[in-house]
Protein backbone atom coordinates (compact mmCIF):
# COMPACT_ATOMS: atom_id res chain seq x y z
CA UNK A 1 0.00 0.00 0.00
CA UNK A 2 1.08 3.57 -0.78
CA UNK A 3 3.27 4.93 2.02
CA UNK A 4 1.19 8.11 2.02
CA UNK A 5 -1.90 6.14 2.99
CA UNK A 6 -0.07 4.24 5.72
CA UNK A 7 1.15 7.56 7.10
CA UNK A 8 -2.38 8.97 6.86
CA UNK A 9 -3.75 6.02 8.85
CA UNK A 10 -1.15 6.56 11.55
CA UNK A 11 -2.09 10.25 11.69
CA UNK A 12 -5.81 9.51 11.99
CA UNK A 13 -7.75 9.44 15.23
CA UNK A 14 -10.71 7.06 15.26
CA UNK A 15 -13.75 8.27 17.18
CA UNK A 16 -16.48 5.71 17.88
CA UNK A 17 -19.79 7.18 18.98
CA UNK A 18 -21.24 5.09 21.79
CA UNK A 19 -24.82 5.78 20.77
CA UNK A 20 -27.89 7.21 22.43
CA UNK A 21 -30.54 5.40 24.41
CA UNK A 22 -31.11 2.70 21.78
CA UNK A 23 -34.85 2.62 22.42
CA UNK A 24 -35.60 0.60 19.26
CA UNK A 25 -33.46 -2.25 20.63
CA UNK A 26 -35.33 -2.38 23.94
CA UNK A 27 -35.28 -4.52 26.07
CA UNK A 28 -31.73 -5.47 25.03
CA UNK A 29 -30.75 -1.88 25.91
CA UNK A 30 -32.63 -1.76 29.20
CA UNK A 31 -29.41 -2.22 31.20
CA UNK A 32 -26.71 -1.59 28.58
CA UNK A 33 -25.89 0.85 25.81
CA UNK A 34 -26.54 -0.18 22.21
CA UNK A 35 -22.86 -0.82 21.30
CA UNK A 36 -22.58 -3.13 24.33
CA UNK A 37 -25.27 -5.52 23.04
CA UNK A 38 -23.81 -9.04 22.55
CA UNK A 39 -23.37 -10.20 18.96
CA UNK A 40 -22.60 -13.51 17.26
CA UNK A 41 -22.27 -15.49 20.47
CA UNK A 42 -19.04 -13.98 21.79
CA UNK A 43 -18.68 -10.40 20.55
CA UNK A 44 -20.34 -7.07 21.20
CA UNK A 45 -21.42 -4.51 18.62
CA UNK A 46 -18.63 -2.14 19.68
CA UNK A 47 -16.05 -4.75 18.59
CA UNK A 48 -16.95 -4.15 14.93
CA UNK A 49 -15.79 -0.52 14.47
CA UNK A 50 -12.82 -1.01 16.80
CA UNK A 51 -11.68 -4.11 14.89
CA UNK A 52 -12.10 -2.30 11.56
CA UNK A 53 -9.84 0.44 12.88
CA UNK A 54 -7.18 -1.95 14.13
CA UNK A 55 -7.22 -3.93 10.88
CA UNK A 56 -6.81 -0.61 9.01
CA UNK A 57 -3.72 0.36 11.07
CA UNK A 58 -5.65 3.09 12.89
CA UNK A 59 -4.49 2.45 16.42
CA UNK A 60 -5.55 5.59 18.31
CA UNK A 61 -9.20 5.08 19.05
CA UNK A 62 -11.59 6.89 21.35
CA UNK A 63 -15.01 5.56 22.36
CA UNK A 64 -17.49 8.23 23.45
CA UNK A 65 -20.13 6.97 25.88
CA UNK A 66 -23.10 8.40 27.74
CA UNK A 67 -26.17 6.22 28.40
CA UNK A 68 -26.00 2.91 30.35
CA UNK A 69 -22.28 2.84 29.70
CA UNK A 70 -20.95 0.72 32.61
CA UNK A 71 -20.87 -2.62 30.76
CA UNK A 72 -19.52 -0.98 27.60
CA UNK A 73 -16.73 0.72 29.52
CA UNK A 74 -15.85 -2.55 31.26
CA UNK A 75 -15.78 -4.51 28.00
CA UNK A 76 -13.55 -2.00 26.20
CA UNK A 77 -11.14 -1.78 29.12
CA UNK A 78 -10.85 -5.57 29.37
CA UNK A 79 -10.60 -6.22 25.64
CA UNK A 80 -8.22 -3.67 24.12
CA UNK A 81 -4.75 -3.41 25.59
CA UNK A 82 -1.81 -2.49 23.37
CA UNK A 83 1.77 -3.27 24.32
CA UNK A 84 3.95 -0.65 25.97
CA UNK A 85 6.05 -0.20 22.81
CA UNK A 86 3.05 0.90 20.75
CA UNK A 87 1.40 4.31 20.63
CA UNK A 88 -1.92 2.57 20.12
CA UNK A 89 -4.82 2.65 22.54
CA UNK A 90 -8.58 2.37 22.84
CA UNK A 91 -9.74 4.93 25.38
CA UNK A 92 -13.24 5.40 26.74
CA UNK A 93 -14.36 9.01 27.15
CA UNK A 94 -17.53 9.17 29.20
CA UNK A 95 -19.75 12.24 28.97
CA UNK A 96 -18.56 14.82 31.48
CA UNK A 97 -19.51 18.29 32.61
CA UNK A 98 -16.83 20.98 32.52
CA UNK A 99 -16.63 24.73 33.03
CA UNK A 100 -17.05 25.18 29.28
CA UNK A 101 -19.74 22.52 28.78
CA UNK A 102 -22.30 21.97 31.52
CA UNK A 103 -24.65 19.82 29.40
CA UNK A 104 -24.59 16.19 28.31
CA UNK A 105 -24.07 15.30 24.65
CA UNK A 106 -26.87 16.72 22.52
CA UNK A 107 -25.98 14.81 19.34
CA UNK A 108 -23.16 13.19 17.38
CA UNK A 109 -21.38 16.43 16.51
CA UNK A 110 -21.84 17.79 20.02
CA UNK A 111 -20.20 14.65 21.45
CA UNK A 112 -17.11 15.23 19.28
CA UNK A 113 -17.06 18.94 20.14
CA UNK A 114 -17.10 18.17 23.88
CA UNK A 115 -13.97 16.02 23.54
CA UNK A 116 -11.81 17.92 21.03
CA UNK A 117 -9.21 18.75 23.65
CA UNK A 118 -8.61 15.04 24.26
CA UNK A 119 -8.13 14.31 20.54
CA UNK A 120 -5.72 17.21 20.03
CA UNK A 121 -3.09 15.67 22.28
CA UNK A 122 -2.25 13.35 19.38
CA UNK A 123 -2.01 16.05 16.67
CA UNK A 124 -4.24 14.17 14.22
CA UNK A 125 -4.26 14.98 10.53
CA UNK A 126 -7.68 13.36 10.04
CA UNK A 127 -10.66 12.51 12.20
CA UNK A 128 -12.53 9.28 11.43
CA UNK A 129 -16.03 9.34 12.91
CA UNK A 130 -17.76 5.97 13.33
CA UNK A 131 -20.98 4.58 14.73
CA UNK A 132 -20.82 1.99 17.48
CA UNK A 133 -23.83 -0.03 16.34
CA UNK A 134 -23.27 -1.14 12.74
CA UNK A 135 -22.24 -4.47 11.24
CA UNK A 136 -19.72 -4.33 8.37
CA UNK A 137 -16.09 -4.77 7.41
CA UNK A 138 -14.23 -1.89 5.80
CA UNK A 139 -10.58 -1.12 5.21
CA UNK A 140 -10.52 2.53 6.22
CA UNK A 141 -7.23 2.98 4.36
CA UNK A 142 -9.20 2.74 1.10
CA UNK A 143 -11.53 5.44 2.41
CA UNK A 144 -8.57 7.63 3.38
CA UNK A 145 -6.96 7.05 -0.02
CA UNK A 146 -10.14 8.19 -1.79
CA UNK A 147 -10.34 11.23 0.49
CA UNK A 148 -6.75 12.28 -0.16
CA UNK A 149 -6.78 11.65 -3.93
CA UNK A 150 -9.75 13.95 -4.40
CA UNK A 151 -8.40 16.69 -2.19
CA UNK A 152 -11.56 16.44 -0.11
CA UNK A 153 -12.12 18.41 3.06
CA UNK A 154 -14.49 15.70 4.28
CA UNK A 155 -15.69 12.36 2.91
CA UNK A 156 -18.84 10.40 3.73
CA UNK A 157 -19.03 6.64 3.26
CA UNK A 158 -22.27 5.71 1.50
CA UNK A 159 -24.30 2.67 0.46
CA UNK A 160 -27.04 2.04 -2.06
CA UNK A 161 -30.57 2.21 -0.63
CA UNK A 162 -34.11 1.64 -1.84
CA UNK A 163 -36.78 4.35 -1.76
CA UNK A 164 -38.27 2.97 1.45
CA UNK A 165 -34.87 2.66 3.14
CA UNK A 166 -33.96 6.20 2.07
CA UNK A 167 -36.54 7.60 4.49
CA UNK A 168 -34.39 6.49 7.45
CA UNK A 169 -30.99 7.77 6.29
CA UNK A 170 -29.18 10.89 5.18
CA UNK A 171 -29.46 10.93 1.37
CA UNK A 172 -26.94 12.58 -0.95
CA UNK A 173 -27.11 14.20 -4.36
CA UNK A 174 -23.81 14.16 -6.26
CA UNK A 175 -22.17 16.23 -8.96
CA UNK A 176 -20.03 14.46 -11.59
CA UNK A 177 -16.87 13.23 -9.86
CA UNK A 178 -18.56 12.38 -6.58
CA UNK A 179 -18.78 15.75 -4.85
CA UNK A 180 -21.88 16.12 -2.67
CA UNK A 181 -24.08 19.06 -3.68
CA UNK A 182 -27.14 18.27 -1.58
CA UNK A 183 -27.73 16.32 1.61
CA UNK A 184 -31.17 15.65 3.11
CA UNK A 185 -31.57 13.87 6.44
CA UNK A 186 -34.36 11.25 6.41
CA UNK A 187 -36.42 12.65 3.51
CA UNK A 188 -40.12 11.75 3.65
CA UNK A 189 -41.71 13.94 0.94
CA UNK A 190 -42.25 12.30 -2.47
CA UNK A 191 -40.98 15.28 -4.44
CA UNK A 192 -37.74 15.35 -2.43
CA UNK A 193 -37.26 11.61 -2.91
CA UNK A 194 -37.91 11.95 -6.64
CA UNK A 195 -35.23 14.63 -6.90
CA UNK A 196 -32.63 12.58 -4.98
CA UNK A 197 -33.15 9.32 -6.88
CA UNK A 198 -30.16 8.07 -8.91
CA UNK A 199 -30.65 6.13 -12.16
CA UNK A 200 -29.04 5.64 -15.57
CA UNK A 201 -25.51 6.82 -16.29
CA UNK A 202 -25.19 8.65 -12.98
CA UNK A 203 -25.90 5.42 -11.10
CA UNK A 204 -23.50 3.42 -13.28
CA UNK A 205 -20.71 5.96 -12.73
CA UNK A 206 -20.67 5.23 -9.00
CA UNK A 207 -21.13 1.47 -9.28
CA UNK A 208 -24.91 1.35 -8.74
CA UNK A 209 -27.51 -0.52 -10.80
CA UNK A 210 -28.55 1.91 -13.60
CA UNK A 211 -31.88 0.14 -14.16
CA UNK A 212 -33.23 0.57 -10.64
CA UNK A 213 -34.30 3.67 -8.75
CA UNK A 214 -31.67 3.96 -6.02
CA UNK A 215 -30.45 6.37 -3.43
CA UNK A 216 -27.02 7.05 -1.99
CA UNK A 217 -27.38 6.79 1.78
CA UNK A 218 -24.91 7.95 4.41
CA UNK A 219 -23.43 5.19 6.55
CA UNK A 220 -22.70 7.65 9.34
CA UNK A 221 -18.97 7.15 8.67
CA UNK A 222 -17.06 10.39 8.10
CA UNK A 223 -13.49 11.48 7.45
CA UNK A 224 -12.72 15.12 8.28
CA UNK A 225 -9.52 17.05 7.82
CA UNK A 226 -8.44 18.49 11.14
CA UNK A 227 -8.92 22.20 10.33
CA UNK A 228 -12.28 21.55 8.69
CA UNK A 229 -13.49 19.70 11.77
CA UNK A 230 -12.65 22.71 13.93
CA UNK A 231 -14.50 25.01 11.60
CA UNK A 232 -17.72 22.99 11.33
CA UNK A 233 -17.92 22.50 15.09
CA UNK A 234 -17.56 26.19 15.95
CA UNK A 235 -21.31 26.73 16.04
CA UNK A 236 -22.87 25.17 19.11
CA UNK A 237 -26.14 25.01 17.17
CA UNK A 238 -24.58 22.24 15.06
CA UNK A 239 -25.43 19.30 17.30
CA UNK A 240 -25.67 16.44 14.82
CA UNK A 241 -23.55 15.57 11.78
CA UNK A 242 -26.45 14.45 9.62
CA UNK A 243 -29.00 17.10 10.55
CA UNK A 244 -26.73 20.12 10.92
CA UNK A 245 -23.03 19.80 10.08
CA UNK A 246 -23.10 18.11 6.66
CA UNK A 247 -25.95 20.15 5.08
CA UNK A 248 -24.19 23.39 6.09
CA UNK A 249 -20.64 22.27 5.24
CA UNK A 250 -21.36 21.30 1.62
CA UNK A 251 -21.82 24.99 0.84
CA UNK A 252 -18.29 25.94 1.91
CA UNK A 253 -16.16 22.79 1.66
CA UNK A 254 -15.38 20.02 -0.79
CA UNK A 255 -17.25 17.04 0.63
CA UNK A 256 -17.22 13.79 -1.35
CA UNK A 257 -19.14 10.52 -1.18
CA UNK A 258 -17.25 7.22 -1.00
CA UNK A 259 -19.44 4.43 -2.39
CA UNK A 260 -19.12 1.22 -0.36
CA UNK A 261 -20.35 -1.98 -2.03
CA UNK A 262 -19.73 -4.47 0.78
CA UNK A 263 -22.13 -5.85 3.36
CA UNK A 264 -23.42 -3.25 5.81
CA UNK A 265 -26.26 -3.44 8.30
CA UNK A 266 -27.43 -0.66 10.55
CA UNK A 267 -28.58 -2.47 13.70
CA UNK A 268 -31.62 -0.28 14.26
CA UNK A 269 -34.37 -2.70 15.27
CA UNK A 270 -34.85 -6.00 17.07
CA UNK A 271 -35.69 -7.66 13.74
CA UNK A 272 -32.53 -6.40 11.99
CA UNK A 273 -30.39 -7.44 14.98
CA UNK A 274 -32.02 -10.88 15.09
CA UNK A 275 -31.63 -11.58 11.37
CA UNK A 276 -28.04 -10.30 11.29
CA UNK A 277 -27.11 -12.80 14.00
CA UNK A 278 -28.84 -15.73 12.32
CA UNK A 279 -27.19 -14.95 8.98
CA UNK A 280 -23.84 -15.76 10.60
CA UNK A 281 -24.92 -19.42 10.82
CA UNK A 282 -25.06 -19.72 7.02
CA UNK A 283 -22.38 -21.61 5.12
CA UNK A 284 -21.39 -18.45 3.25
CA UNK A 285 -22.68 -15.59 5.39
CA UNK A 286 -22.72 -12.00 4.10
CA UNK A 287 -20.81 -10.97 7.23
CA UNK A 288 -18.02 -13.51 7.61
CA UNK A 289 -16.36 -13.73 11.02
CA UNK A 290 -13.93 -16.36 9.71
CA UNK A 291 -11.91 -14.14 7.36
CA UNK A 292 -8.30 -14.39 8.61
CA UNK A 293 -7.19 -11.05 7.16
CA UNK A 294 -9.87 -9.10 9.03
CA UNK A 295 -10.48 -10.72 12.41
CA UNK A 296 -13.00 -9.41 14.92
CA UNK A 297 -11.27 -8.71 18.22
CA UNK A 298 -12.95 -9.01 21.60
CA UNK A 299 -12.33 -9.89 25.23
CA UNK A 300 -10.15 -13.01 25.58
CA UNK A 301 -12.00 -15.01 28.25
CA UNK A 302 -9.96 -18.27 28.31
CA UNK A 303 -13.05 -20.46 28.58
CA UNK A 304 -12.98 -24.26 28.21
CA UNK A 305 -14.15 -26.01 25.06
CA UNK A 306 -17.85 -26.64 24.63
CA UNK A 307 -19.28 -30.09 25.44
CA UNK A 308 -22.03 -31.94 23.56
CA UNK A 309 -23.86 -35.05 24.76
CA UNK A 310 -25.89 -36.81 22.04
CA UNK A 311 -27.04 -33.47 20.64
CA UNK A 312 -28.18 -32.61 17.12
CA UNK A 313 -26.74 -29.36 15.76
CA UNK A 314 -27.84 -27.95 12.38
CA UNK A 315 -26.49 -24.63 11.10
CA UNK A 316 -25.47 -23.05 14.37
CA UNK A 317 -22.72 -21.03 16.01
CA UNK A 318 -21.70 -22.51 19.36
CA UNK A 319 -19.44 -20.34 21.50
CA UNK A 320 -16.88 -21.40 24.08
CA UNK A 321 -17.73 -22.90 27.44
CA UNK A 322 -21.16 -24.30 26.51
CA UNK A 323 -22.73 -27.59 27.66
CA UNK A 324 -25.47 -29.13 25.51
CA UNK A 325 -27.07 -32.36 26.71
CA UNK A 326 -29.22 -34.33 24.28
CA UNK A 327 -30.46 -31.03 22.79
CA UNK A 328 -31.57 -30.06 19.30
CA UNK A 329 -30.28 -26.74 17.96
CA UNK A 330 -31.18 -25.46 14.49
CA UNK A 331 -30.37 -22.13 12.79
CA UNK A 332 -29.30 -20.60 16.09
CA UNK A 333 -26.51 -18.71 17.83
CA UNK A 334 -25.46 -20.06 21.23
CA UNK A 335 -23.48 -17.65 23.39
CA UNK A 336 -20.72 -18.08 25.94
CA UNK A 337 -21.30 -20.47 28.90
CA UNK A 338 -24.74 -21.50 27.66
CA UNK A 339 -26.31 -24.53 29.35
CA UNK A 340 -28.97 -26.39 27.34
CA UNK A 341 -30.54 -29.35 29.13
CA UNK A 342 -31.85 -32.67 27.81
CA UNK A 343 -34.51 -32.74 25.11
CA UNK A 344 -34.57 -28.95 24.80
CA UNK A 345 -35.24 -27.72 21.29
CA UNK A 346 -33.98 -24.36 19.97
CA UNK A 347 -34.91 -23.14 16.48
CA UNK A 348 -33.98 -19.72 15.07
CA UNK A 349 -32.87 -18.58 18.50
CA UNK A 350 -30.19 -16.14 19.59
CA UNK A 351 -29.01 -17.23 23.04
CA UNK A 352 -26.56 -14.72 24.52
CA UNK A 353 -25.21 -17.05 27.21
CA UNK A 354 -24.11 -16.25 30.74
CA UNK A 355 -21.53 -14.23 32.63
CA UNK A 356 -20.77 -17.03 35.12
CA UNK A 357 -21.21 -20.71 35.93
CA UNK A 358 -23.30 -21.88 38.84
CA UNK A 359 -21.56 -23.79 41.61
CA UNK A 360 -22.97 -27.01 43.15
CA UNK A 361 -24.10 -24.91 46.10
CA UNK A 362 -25.96 -22.57 43.72
CA UNK A 363 -27.72 -25.52 42.12
CA UNK A 364 -28.82 -26.88 45.48
CA UNK A 365 -30.18 -23.48 46.52
CA UNK A 366 -32.05 -23.16 43.21
CA UNK A 367 -33.90 -26.42 43.92
CA UNK A 368 -34.83 -25.32 47.45
CA UNK A 369 -36.11 -21.95 46.19
CA UNK A 370 -37.90 -23.46 43.17
CA UNK A 371 -35.76 -21.38 40.81
CA UNK A 372 -34.69 -22.83 37.43
CA UNK A 373 -31.02 -23.37 36.81
CA UNK A 374 -29.10 -20.93 34.62
CA UNK A 375 -29.78 -21.64 30.95
CA UNK A 376 -32.44 -23.72 29.21
CA UNK A 377 -34.34 -26.37 31.20
CA UNK A 378 -35.12 -29.93 30.11
CA UNK A 379 -37.76 -30.30 27.42
CA UNK A 380 -38.08 -26.56 26.76
CA UNK A 381 -39.00 -25.46 23.25
CA UNK A 382 -37.82 -22.08 21.97
CA UNK A 383 -38.38 -20.61 18.52
CA UNK A 384 -37.94 -17.13 16.97
CA UNK A 385 -36.52 -15.75 20.21
CA UNK A 386 -33.63 -13.87 21.79
CA UNK A 387 -32.55 -15.15 25.20
CA UNK A 388 -30.53 -12.42 26.92
CA UNK A 389 -27.68 -13.13 29.31
CA UNK A 390 -28.11 -14.99 32.60
CA UNK A 391 -31.72 -15.94 31.86
CA UNK A 392 -33.26 -19.00 33.57
CA UNK A 393 -35.83 -20.92 31.58
CA UNK A 394 -37.58 -23.72 33.41
CA UNK A 395 -38.21 -27.25 32.23
CA UNK A 396 -40.98 -27.67 29.69
CA UNK A 397 -41.34 -23.96 28.95
CA UNK A 398 -42.62 -23.08 25.47
CA UNK A 399 -41.39 -19.78 24.02
CA UNK A 400 -42.75 -19.77 20.47
CA UNK A 401 -45.10 -16.76 20.16
CA UNK A 402 -47.82 -19.10 18.88
CA UNK A 403 -50.27 -16.18 18.65
CA UNK A 404 -47.89 -14.35 16.30
CA UNK A 405 -47.98 -11.14 18.35
CA UNK A 406 -45.87 -8.24 17.11
CA UNK A 407 -45.64 -6.25 20.32
CA UNK A 408 -46.30 -7.39 23.90
CA UNK A 409 -44.80 -7.34 27.38
CA UNK A 410 -44.90 -9.74 30.28
CA UNK A 411 -42.96 -10.64 33.44
CA UNK A 412 -39.35 -11.03 32.34
CA UNK A 413 -40.09 -10.95 28.61
CA UNK A 414 -41.13 -8.71 25.74
CA UNK A 415 -42.17 -9.22 22.11
CA UNK A 416 -40.84 -6.79 19.52
CA UNK A 417 -41.15 -7.21 15.73
CA UNK A 418 -42.71 -10.61 16.38
CA UNK A 419 -39.62 -11.87 18.24
CA UNK A 420 -39.77 -12.93 21.87
CA UNK A 421 -37.00 -11.42 24.01
CA UNK A 422 -36.34 -12.99 27.39
CA UNK A 423 -34.73 -10.23 29.42
CA UNK A 424 -31.33 -10.30 31.03
CA UNK A 425 -31.42 -12.25 34.28
CA UNK A 426 -35.11 -13.13 33.84
CA UNK A 427 -36.70 -16.19 35.45
CA UNK A 428 -39.21 -18.09 33.32
CA UNK A 429 -40.90 -20.71 35.48
CA UNK A 430 -41.32 -24.35 34.58
CA UNK A 431 -44.07 -24.98 32.04
CA UNK A 432 -44.53 -21.30 31.12
CA UNK A 433 -46.01 -20.65 27.68
CA UNK A 434 -45.18 -17.40 25.85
Amino acid sequence: MDARILDAAEETVGIVLGGGRGTRLYPLTEERSKPAVPLGGKYRLIDIPISNCINSQIRRIFVLTQFNSASLNRHVNLSYKFDSFSRGFVEVLAAEQTEENADWFQGTADAVRHNLRHFLRWSPRHFLILSGDQLYKMDFRALLSYHIERGAHATIAAVQATREQAKDFGIMELAPGGRIVNFVEKPKEDDVLDRLAITGEKAASIGMNPDKESYLASMGIYVFDRDVMFHVLQSRQAQDFGRHVIPDAIQDFKIFAYSFDGYWEDIGTIRSFFEANLQMTQKYPPFDIYEPESPIFTNARYLPSSKFYSSVIKRALISEGCILEDAEVTDSVIGLRSIVSSNAKLTRTVMMGADFYETPEDLTQNISRDVPHLGIGAGAEIREAIIDKNARIGAGARITNAQNLQHADGPGWSIRDGIVIVKKGAIIKEGTVI
